[in-house]
């Protein structure tokens, strides 16, 4: 998406197309539907600690270590092999996001360095800077071309400016672009498919549409699949209304796949309550 355009508010623009409108309306009801729970007004950090670890296994997923619930819950030690370096960057995210929302509306540019730092976990001076040209990336999930290193600085730099500036659209919209505009863009040279999706999940939080960050959109996208995840993307880059429209009822979709997770975690506790 290009951020630089003759609109104030593109993004509110982008709440205007076809079926945005009833993704965003679909997903409103769904969490309210998890946040009225009986559950969540008596256990709701419980919930939250149990959406961060499914979200983080589904987002690990994603990007190639598709590990048992379990397998994450009993493991200590993530340093082993790729995998299990990707559930540990994964689960390292999860746990920073949540410490950096009050910084994402003032730098959100700042907060994208510090998430690929806490993901790479690495000494390298590339990490935590965007790529310049010729720097290689490792994202097998995403095979779209890589836009070069001025494109990516003078989009992410739009990014930052809608960001900071606010506006009217729905919060699943920011959220989606945010996701999509980093993915296409692969501005590290590593993890940016886990980085993508925790920048989503401070959006959803931070805008209150998730402020207890109970409704896991990674958990959705990976029951949905990395086949429907690349081809929803394949829209987003299209630049095209119906792309961008697939795109953001695709996350929409992942919202609503976690609210279903985490009200049958609610359910669980509560029968295990009466």
């Amino acid at each position: 998406m290009s951020t630089t355009g003759a609109t104030a508010d593109p993004l509110a623009t982008l709440g205007a197309l076809p079926g945005v409108a009833e993704a965003v309306e679909s997903v409103r009801k769904a969490v309210d539907q998890v946040y009225g729970h009986r559950i969540m007004r008596r256990r709701s950090n419980e919930i939250t600690s149990e959406a961060a670890l499914r979200g983080a296994r589904g987002s690990a997923a994603l990007s190639g270590a598709d590990w048992a619930l379990e397998e994450v819950r009993r493991r200590t030690d993530f340093s082993g092999d790729d995998e299990a370096r990707t559930v540990g960057a994964a689960l390292r995210l999860t746990a920073e996001a949540g410490q950096l929302l009050s910084i994402w509306r003032q730098s959100p540019l700042r907060v994208l360095a510090r998430l690929h730092l806490v993901a790479a976990a690495d000494p390298d001076p590339r990490v935590g800077r965007p790529r310049q040209d010729g720097e290689p990336v490792d994202e097998p999930l995403v095979e779209l071309p890589l836009p070069d290193a001025a494109e990516v600085n003078g989009r992410l730099e739009g990014l930052s400016q809608l960001i900071v500036a606010g506006g009217s659209a729905p919060a699943l919209v920011t959220a989606a672009v945010v996701h999509g505009e980093l993915l296409a863009l692969r501005p590290f040279g590593s993890h940016n498919g886990l980085v993508a999706r925790a920048a989503q999940r401070i959006v959803l939080v931070g805008s209150g549409l998730d402020p207890k960050a109970v409704c896991p959109a990674e958990v959705g996208l990976a029951e949905l699949g990395r086949a429907a995840y690349v081809a929803a993307l394949d829209g987003y880059v299209s630049g095209t209304p119906d792309g961008m429209a697939t795109w953001i009822a695709h996350c929409g979709k992942a919202v609503e796949l976690g609210v279903r997770e985490s009200t049958a975690v609610c359910e669980a506790l509560q029968r295990g309550a009466a």
